[in-house]
């Protein structure tokens, strides 16, 4: 690397690699942070949302479709193009490495995902995955070789699990890989779809404390920043998910016949159940959610009162012990609720993602990055999941959020400005050569 290079490249680690200003000046050089093109990346991802485009805007890209596989050798030659050893694990994840000075430095892992919804948009997962080659590409560009080993990372389904990540990070089961995704196929067999080997996924894992850092540059999904006019979310952690089946029984009967006051009506049950979880979760201050999203009645006919009716629960918080202690108020009210008409609460919990705090170092990184582009920043949880959910049980994450306009996602519209993708790109570029100045 020349010389002005590498100067460069430590200016733009100096804040919060803590490189006195003393040094920076002797160096000869003014700051300046590095910035990638942005032009190129927003058109990369102009040209990935051709694969799985729906006619009315957005994108169906489920995960192991023909859709997600026909987009797989286009991402993997934009890495080649950035300079970038492409391989696929035996998960079915895309990587990307570069070697770094020193060999016996851990890799600094960064990127996110490229599978969408059914009718999602295009900037969810695409916006990190393709920043983050972006950011591998402006370094070759630029001359810059870090002191770690770099991996580009994009994970396979996240949408439907996070399987890229937790076949990265955990013991995948045989049950596990029978689950049957969105797109039809099992896991295991979206694997192979995909060109990984679900009977070696031990190849894929990584033991903790093998990662220098994990970085995630991604779109909020949320209203936040656009409505308070910041450029940057500084990603303090994401929530913790938990998840139950809720089956409420009462007593079928018939319509005309039974006297109101007669009546065990599991779906009346139900109706005050989904009011109580409303005002449990909102009789406390906090960033705390609940949500009742799934309800059927049985028999489901227009003559018959409920005798069952089954929905789920969800609670997110980036504290797990208030989920915790709303859950047991919410368990409570459900009592109370039976016990008016008769009827019963059965609770099994599927889902438990625990809250994962990012690094407050890699925040500070973050912050600092963002700081000297000139960019506004604050600091906010995440109330969706991510890759970095998972990564967080290996190494040290953190998270980088840029605005969705309108606080819209999942969804065709959709919808991320050209600036401030590549912001984002740009804080993702400076926190990168950060963290290989400081971990």
């Amino acid at each position: 690397m020349k010389r002005r290079e590498f100067a460069g490249s430590i200016l733009a680690a100096g804040v919060a690699a803590g490189v006195p200003r003393a040094v920076r000046a002797s160096a000869g050089l003014p700051f300046a942070p590095l910035k990638v093109n942005g032009a190129r990346l927003n058109a990369h991802l102009a040209a990935l949302s051709q694969f799985g485009k729906n006619p009315e805007g957005g994108v169906s890209r489920v995960a192991y479709s023909d859709a997600d596989k026909a987009s797989r050798p286009y991402i993997m030659q934009l890495m080649r193009d950035a300079k970038l050893d492409v391989s696929i694990d035996a998960a079915g994840n895309i990587l990307g490495r570069r070697a770094g000075k020193d060999a016996s430095l851990k890799p600094i892992l960064f990127g996110s995902h490229s599978d969408s919804v059914p009718h999602g948009g295009m900037y969810d997962g695409d916006v990190g995955s393709m920043g983050a080659i972006e950011v591998a590409q402006s370094l070759a560009e630029q001359g810059i070789t870090t002191r770690h080993p770099l991996e580009v990372v994009v994970w396979q389904n996240e949408e439907g699990g996070l399987w890229g990540t937790h076949a990265a990070t955990a013991e995948v089961t045989a049950a596990e890989l029978a689950t049957v995704s969105n797109s039809g196929k099992t896991i295991r067999e979206g694997i192979a779809f995909l060109g990984g080997d679900p009977d070696h996924l031990e190849r894929t894992r990584r033991a903790k404390g093998s990662i220098a850092a994990y970085l995630e540059l991604h779109i909020e999904q949320g209203g936040t920043l656009e409505k308070e006019k910041i450029d940057i979310g500084v990603v303090e952690g994401i929530v913790g998910i938990h998840q139950w089946n809720v089956t409420i029984t009462g007593f079928q009967n018939h319509a005309g016949t039974t006297a109101m006051g007669d009546r065990h009506d599991a779906l009346l049950a139900a109706a005050r159940f989904i009011e109580a979880v409303n005002r449990v979760v909102t009789s406390e201050p906090g960033r705390q959610v609940g949500t009742v999203g799934k309800i059927a009645a049985f028999p489901g006919a227009p003559n018959v009162i409920p005798g069952r009716v089954e929905c789920t629960l969800e609670l997110r918080d980036l504290d797990a012990k208030k989920i915790d202690a709303l859950f047991a108020k919410v368990e409570a009210e459900a009592k109370k609720i039976g016990a008016m008409n008769g009827t019963t609460f059965a609770f099994v919990q599927f889902t438990n993602n625990i809250p994962a705090p990012t690094d407050p170092r890699i925040q500070a990184m973050v912050a600092a990055s963002a700081a000297e582009l000139g960019l506004t920043h604050k600091k906010m949880p995440s109330g969706a999941g991510h890759d970095a959910q998972d990564v967080a049980q290996i190494g040290p994450v953190g998270m980088i959020f840029v605005p969705s306009i309108g606080g819209i996602s999942h969804a065709p519209k959709e919808f991320s400005r050209a600036e401030d993708i590549t912001n984002g790109a740009n804080v993702l570029l400076n926190t990168v050569l950060k963290v290989d100045a400081a971990l």
